[in-house]
């Protein structure tokens, strides 16, 4: 009874059947988790792990989707919350806003004031789903007892004598105006012409390039495609075939952005077509015209009183013709 019995050994020798491999890591981060029963937000790790967001961005979305329906979540508000700056908090929201968790929105009130209205999305582009319809109870039909129609008097089956008048024919409508055409059959209005350099080169074909693939660093909105620079490249040459400055375009293009931008491609084209400079005037035409000189008629000397008068040819002045013209009259 003194000797111990070893039933089974204390673990699985390593290469035997039924062994457990070993998971636990040798470096890197352990995690102790502990079962959350109330008070906690469910997060994906598409947000968590988003490569594209910075960790400012995350742990604001992280905060906005934990708080309750209703909340201010305003520049000032989340200044005042945490110790980031409101330059730092207005970028993160912008980032989470061109990714698609954030959306906001400028709605008018039945009572005429004007707020921003803010949704929050824990997985962009997913749909909701539809609420469960509850199921009816199945109840037996009800049976009414109708009554049997009574049997027609000879009064109610005698013929009516007085004529069935037809119905009324409807009023036709009135003519429509002359050039009228359907809303739904109106032609939409074509957007203008994107414009283009008189004398495209090489060099502004590529600082056009250049210029609008750089717009996503300042504003993430603006972020475009490959075919859509190569589309919009020849309207930003004409930009600068008119010696306008890259950081005038660039701030033509990104200045007072809608929230949010939903096509950008559209947009940009909008901001180059609309407010596309006029070119520089030449030197000849700063140059004011010439004055024109002055015509000055010189001084005469009457040849009856020797008074100065101007006049372009010597002769008499202005009184001493009408003395003589009423001498005429009188001899006459």
């Amino acid at each position: 009874m003194d000797t111990p019995q070893v039933i089974a050994p204390p673990r699985a020798q390593p290469g035997s059947p039924g062994a457990q491999p070993d998971v636990t890591p040798t470096s890197g981060v352990l995690h102790v988790t502990v079962r959350h029963i109330s008070g906690f937000t469910v997060i994906g790790n598409h947000l968590a792990q988003h490569r594209g967001l910075s960790l400012t961005a995350i742990g604001l979305a992280a905060h906005i989707q934990s708080l309750p329906a209703g909340a201010k979540i305003g520049i000032k508000v989340l200044t005042a919350h945490f110790p980031e700056s409101e330059g730092r908090i207005a970028a993160a929201l912008r980032e989470l806003e061109a990714t698609g968790y954030l959306h906001r929105s400028r709605v008018r009130l039945p009572d005429g004031r004007v707020v921003t209205r803010t949704v929050s999305y824990d997985q962009p582009g997913a749909t909701a789903p539809a609420p469960r319809s509850q199921p009816r109870r199945s109840e037996p039909p009800i049976t009414l007892a109708v009554p049997p129609p009574p049997a027609p008097s000879r009064e109610a089956a005698a013929p009516d004598p007085s004529p069935v008048r037809p119905p009324a024919a409807p009023a036709p409508l009135p003519p429509a105006a002359p050039g009228y055409v359907p809303a739904a059959t109106a032609p939409r209005k074509q957007p203008p012409p994107l414009p283009h350099p008189h004398a495209p080169t090489e060099e502004l074909h590529r600082a056009a390039t250049a210029l609008l693939a750089d717009l996503r660093r300042s504003s993430p909105q603006l972020t475009l495609s490959e075919a859509d620079i190569e589309a919009l490249a020849p309207g930003v040459a004409a930009w600068l075939e008119r010696d306008a400055h890259p950081d005038t375009v660039r701030h033509a293009l990104t200045s007072d952005l809608p929230i949010p931008v939903k096509h950008p491609a559209k947009f940009v084209r909008s901001r180059i077509t609309t407010l596309l400079p006029p070119p520089l005037p030449g030197t000849a035409d700063l140059t004011p015209p010439p004055r024109r000189k002055a015509i000055v008629i010189p001084l005469q000397n009457c040849e009856t009183c020797d008074r100065a008068f101007r006049a372009t040819d010597p002769g008499h002045c202005r009184d001493c013709r009408t003395e003589q013209t009423d001498v005429m009259h009188r001899a006459a």
